[in-house]
């Protein structure tokens, strides 16, 4: 992680934090709520992702003598201020929504208490992280949904930031990816790793059939072989000859991919390869998925459609003020206005086990009823990280089961209404 960590903040929250410390106001016990106040157009649901990232680095927030400096040097802040910083360590709380959890508008998914000052310098770095990884998770588990139980490749390092290819790579895991191609987030986060060869490969032979004998001969029969670096027809027929009816897989990378994967089958199918599975990408989102379903396509890759968030880059999260010493405070502007109080929220299901309905109580709890779940969980007590948080297999798996809980309605790709609505209740 770098070591500017906690410089990846916005100017305004040192002029708060300053301004706080010399008005006296920077100790007052204060509670922020993260939420989003809508779902971006098209969505019926969000998925809860980049809380653990913002856990682990919350580790390295810190302002070491470098980061003061250059404060100092650019008159954002004054000494007193810089005084603060150097012994800046959160020590508050933080409570949440679990990964993997959905959320819809209201949803309280993050709420951070401590003092004003050590609460709202986290504000632009929570946001960054959960604005990201929530919208990649929400595409990608649409992606997924789509893809009816075939395999998806997370493929879209190469259209986004370095880091922010592993952030993605990390949240379509999450959302039910079946892998990713980029090796560093195999490397810190355990995802399965997958990649074969690209055009340049097949190229830089002097034929087509000497590409695929060099991969094949690297990497066994079991290996995916691209066909359409000149014309697909030509490179099944080449693939086969030299790997055999037992070779793994061809994938397609062009055209219209409908047609080309049924007249694909039929080739491979003629020439005895009948499980020689058959790997398509190209620009795909859960629409060109959804499109392919009824075509003989046995995985997909999917890249940047799932870095930029499948049409929706950020999951429009605030992070707002809502309760100081304990006494409720609201926003009243236009369209932007909050509700104060801490919140508690339960999930309501059917006895089925279909969720019908949010319940959000400001400053109290929800009247218990049978097939409630609460939906917060404790990440961090009094600056220390608490033990045995969700894996990212634990969060893989709730996802799952959450969306088989949703009404079949909340999965459709076209615009509507949130899955399920949330109801602001008064509390006991």
């Amino acid at each position: 992680m770098n070591s500017d960590t906690a410089l990846h903040t916005d100017h305004y929250e040192l002029t708060m934090v300053a301004a706080a410390l010399r008005d006296g106001s920077a100790d007052r016990h204060c509670v922020f709520e993260v939420f989003a106040r809508r779902l971006p157009l098209g969505r019926r649901y969000g998925v809860v992702a980049g809380t653990g990232r913002i856990i682990e680095q919350l580790r390295n927030f810190v302002f070491d003598a470098d980061d003061i400096a250059f404060l100092l040097d650019r008159k954002v802040v004054d000494e007193r201020t810089a005084d603060w910083l150097r012994d800046y360590r959160f020590r508050g709380d933080i409570d949440g929504y679990a990964e993997g959890e959905l959320y819809f508008p209201n949803s309280p998914i993050l709420t951070v208490s401590g003092t004003f000052a050590e609460c709202v310098v986290l504000e632009t770095f929570i946001l960054s992280v959960l604005n990201h990884d929530c919208a990649i998770a929400a595409a990608a588990a649409r992606m997924v949904t789509a893809a009816r139980g075939r395999p998806v490749i997370e493929m879209g390092s190469r259209r986004t930031h370095e880091e922010a290819a592993v952030a993605a790579a990390r949240a379509a895991y999450l959302a039910g990816f079946a892998s990713t191609s980029n090796l560093a987030a195999g490397k810190r986060y355990g995802i399965p790793t997958a990649g074969t060869a690209a055009h340049a490969f097949t190229l830089l032979h002097d034929d087509e059939k000497a590409a695929f004998a060099s991969q094949v001969n690297t990497f066994s029969k079991d290996t995916t072989l691209l066909v359409d670096t000149y014309d697909i027809s030509q490179g099944i027929r080449n693939a086969i000859a030299v790997a055999g009816p037992d070779l793994g897989a061809v994938r397609i990378d062009s055209g219209d991919l409908s047609v080309l994967a049924q007249q694909s089958r039929n080739l491979l199918d003629e020439l005895g390869a009948a499980d020689t599975r058959i790997v398509v990408s190209g620009d795909l989102d859960e629409y060109s998925i959804a499109a392919l379903a009824a075509e003989p396509v046995d995985a997909y890759g999917a890249g940047t459609a799932v870095v930029i968030g499948s049409g929706a880059p950020t999951a429009r999260m605030v992070y707002k003020l809502v309760e100081v010493d304990g006494k409720p405070v609201v926003k009243r502007s236009e369209n932007k206005a909050t509700v104060g109080g801490r919140k508690t929220a339960v999930r309501r299901h059917k006895p089925t086990g279909t969720a019908v309905e949010e319940i959000v109580v400001p400053q109290g709890t929800p009247e218990p009823k049978p097939h409630d779940r609460p939906l917060q969980r404790p990440y961090v007590r009094g600056g220390e990280i608490v033990p045995d948080l969700p894996t990212l297999a634990d969060s893989r798996e709730l996802l799952r089961r959450n969306l088989i809980s949703i009404p079949w309605e909340g999965l459709k790709l076209s615009q509507g209404d949130p899955a399920i609505p949330v109801t602001m209740e008064p509390g006991q």
